[in-house]
């Protein structure tokens, strides 16, 4: 029982920063590295590859879009930083998923963690207020 409560302790952290970390982000900066970085395979105007909800014959899924055409809203902050940072093949083994593959790299190594959370912010910038709140309630404690 005691470790339970300490693994509780250790989580709580984790819930309340989950959400925020988006408001008051430099979207300028966001913009300017989603450009660098991530344009290239998700498109300059965030439209992501054709046919990119089939996985293509190299056995990965193509990148996603990220404007509100795409999944990037349905999932929460927390998941979409993890896999930025780490890498969809990373993060996906981690939590046992295995029918899927992703060619997403990890960008820990190339960009800082508030460099990822203004990438993110611009994003979710582009989306429909309704979308924006979507998104928003996926993440625990946040309301938009």
């Amino acid at each position: 029982m005691k470790y339970l409560v300490v693994l509780l302790l250790l989580l709580v952290p984790v819930v309340v920063f989950v959400g925020y970390e988006l408001d008051n982000r430099d979207i300028k900066n966001g913009r300017i590295l989603y450009k660098q970085q991530c344009a290239s395979c998700h498109g300059t105007n965030l439209e992501g590859q054709p046919n990119w909800q089939r996985i293509g014959p190299d056995g990965i899924f193509p990148a996603p879009p990220h404007d509100a055409s795409g999944h990037t809203w349905h999932h929460d902050t927390r998941f979409l930083f993890d896999y930025t940072k780490r890498g969809g093949k990373a993060l996906l083994e981690a939590r046992g998923v295995t029918v899927a593959k992703s060619g997403m790299p990890g960008f820990g190594n190339a960009l800082a963690d508030d460099e990822i959370h203004d990438i993110l912010a611009y994003i979710r910038s582009t989306w429909p207020e309704r979308i924006q709140n979507i998104q928003a309630g996926r993440n625990p404690g946040q309301k938009r």
